[in-house]
């Protein structure tokens, strides 16, 4: 009898999506990941003109279409200052086959990843689809990355190591210098680093910036999405970028696991980057709102939580069994361990929901929190 790859048995089902289906129908969902505004109307009608006029009907190119890979190249030149040949852009299927492609084409099997701990669940499981192994890396006390512990982290097996600002789980925005020292470390050490940068336009504090800027070397390959970016998680549009020779070895694999990404979400996507995007500021206000609504009731709870300075997320300290009497009580929230043993004693909590949603749920959270401590 066939059984199973031993590459899969090393993964199971992301504890995000465990703790959401075991949830109620009418739970308060702080679980998942997603903006709760539309997809801007531009994008959508672009997306059914392309359908209604025949052009959605075939394959594009392997990398995406000419018009959306210049749209994705305009951007990273305005927002990053880069040269960015869109001959060196691939568009996938959402961040997550970005990812995918990105450890598949630059890792070995026993090669080590090094990947923030707690950190986003693919890594340790994309990097063990590869046959590589994780090592995680435990971040500091505010929950960036530091880069003393990567360098430090570094052997000679290690083929890459991935970086991610703003941070889920954490909401944590690396500074200048932090992401300075991340290009440094993949220019003297000769290792990849993958920095993934999907929630770069939701930042409250700090500033957004990208390894690239600074890599004296090819060793920094970027992922990016439209699914954070301008609230399109559905449309499972994203792309990844680097030197012309990682984007060869790139492309070898996303073009026999995907072949194209959908060709509505292309035109959909481009519409998005290259028209009006009030959305995203609209957005950014709007979360930064609702984390300020967060931490005003954790405090009044006394539940300690460090400032998220970007994406949507927060990760309190917490104690035992409070996430299950969250669960309990109809508010659904991530134990911290499902990112990694790092995130042991906290949760992780998605604040993009309606804003008396997030007063409810900080009521419960306040109950669950008296019933443990």
């Amino acid at each position: 009898m066939t059984t199973f790859s031993d590459r899969v048995e090393r993964i199971s089902i992301s504890g995000i999506r465990e703790v959401f289906e075991a949830a109620g129908d009418d739970a308060i969902n702080l679980g998942l990941g997603q903006p709760d505004f539309p997809t801007p109307d531009h994008a959508r009608r672009a997306a059914v003109d392309a359908i209604e006029s025949g052009k959605a009907d075939a394959y594009t190119e392997n990398k995406g279409t000419r018009s959306l890979r210049e749209a994705i190249a305009e951007k990273h030149r305005a927002d990053q200052g880069i040269d960015l040949d869109p001959g060196n852009v691939i568009a996938t299927a959402g961040g997550s086959e970005a990812l995918h492609v990105a450890l598949e084409a630059h890792v070995d099997a026993g090669d080590e990843v090094l990947i923030p701990d707690p950190g986003f669940v693919s890594y340790d499981a994309l990097t063990k689809l590869t046959g590589g192994e994780p090592v995680p890396v435990p971040l500091r006390d505010d929950l960036t990355v530091d880069p003393a512990a990567i360098e430090d982290a570094i052997t000679d097996d290690t083929a890459a190591f991935v970086v991610n600002s703003p941070g889920n789980p954490t909401g944590a925005v690396s500074s200048e210098e932090d992401v300075r020292e991340f290009a440094r470390i993949a220019d003297e050490h000769d290792v990849l680093c993958i920095s993934d940068e999907v929630y770069e336009y939701t930042v409250f504090d700090g500033e957004h910036r990208s390894p690239i800027e600074f890599a004296e070397t090819d060793n920094v390959v970027v992922v990016n999405s439209a699914s954070k970016l301008f609230s399109m998680t559905g449309w499972r549009l994203g792309w990844v970028y680097g030197a012309e020779e990682r984007v060869e070895r790139m492309l070898r694999v996303h073009q026999y696991a995907q072949a194209c990404a959908s060709a509505p979400a292309q035109y959909a996507a481009e519409a998005a980057l290259r028209g009006d995007r009030d959305v995203v500021d609209e957005m950014t206000a709007s979360f930064e709102r609702r984390r300020d609504i967060l931490l005003d009731g954790f405090d009044d709870i006394g539940i300690d939580c460090p400032t998220p300075q970007g994406a949507f997320y927060a990760m309190p300290r917490v104690p035992e069994g409070f996430v299950d009497e969250c669960l309990d009580r109809g508010v659904v929230v991530v134990p911290g361990e499902a990112f990694g043993e790092g995130g042991a004693g906290h949760a992780r909590i998605s604040y993009a929901t309606d804003e008396d949603e997030l007063r409810e749920a900080l009521d419960v959270m306040g109950e669950a929190y008296e019933a443990v401590r």
